[in-house]
């Protein structure tokens, strides 16, 4: 199930960062930390593989809010998407265990903007994550132009690290799977 509840609790802490002048750049890495709970490890007693991508949801939250993104959101009648990810990991999180999580812009290009983020443990990483993700209208990615003059930072350039270009470059290449 969804974490709606601290979807919801990560958002007013946001809100209460943002009110206490606590505000980020898109050009910031935020950092919000979480615990390990019972209803977030898998049968082996660690963190599930696929509730570590619905909590990189949180981060993602978090730094849309503290950057004004949020308030474009709802002005706009924005939404948010993810068409791409990959993921890695390197370290068991246990339960109960604190979780720094980590959120940061690694590169725009015209339509999508590349974020990366991380999962940490005792200042140790746990896992990576790279994702393309946009902001839509009516079921259509609205382009990186229009969100940062929104944003008032028509100015910004931010072209995809070397990394993140080949990441791109290699997902041009992936097979579909083949249709019946």
């Amino acid at each position: 199930m969804y974490p709606f509840i601290r979807y919801a609790t990560t958002i007013a802490h946001a809100a209460l960062q943002v009110k206490k002048g606590h505000t980020l750049q898109l050009s910031d890495v935020s950092e919000i930390t979480l615990r390990c709970r019972l209803t977030d490890i898998d049968n082996f007693l660690e963190m599930n593989n696929g509730r570590v991508l619905t909590l990189y949801d949180l981060g993602r939250t978090d730094f849309a809010v503290r950057t004004g993104l949020g308030m474009q959101l709802l002005k706009q009648r924005w939404g948010l998407v993810v068409a791409g990810s990959t993921i890695q990991y390197r370290k068991r999180i246990r339960a109960f265990q604190k979780v720094t999580l980590k959120t940061q812009i690694v590169g725009f290009d015209e339509r999508w903007i590349y974020i990366e983020q991380s999962m940490w443990v005792k200042g140790k990483p746990c896992s990576s994550a790279l994702l393309r993700t946009g902001v839509t209208e009516g079921g259509k990615v609205v382009a990186t132009e229009r969100v940062l003059a929104a944003l008032g930072q028509a100015d910004l350039n931010m072209p995809p690290e070397k990394w993140v270009q080949d990441w791109i470059d290699g997902d041009k290449a992936h097979r579909w799977p083949p249709m019946d």
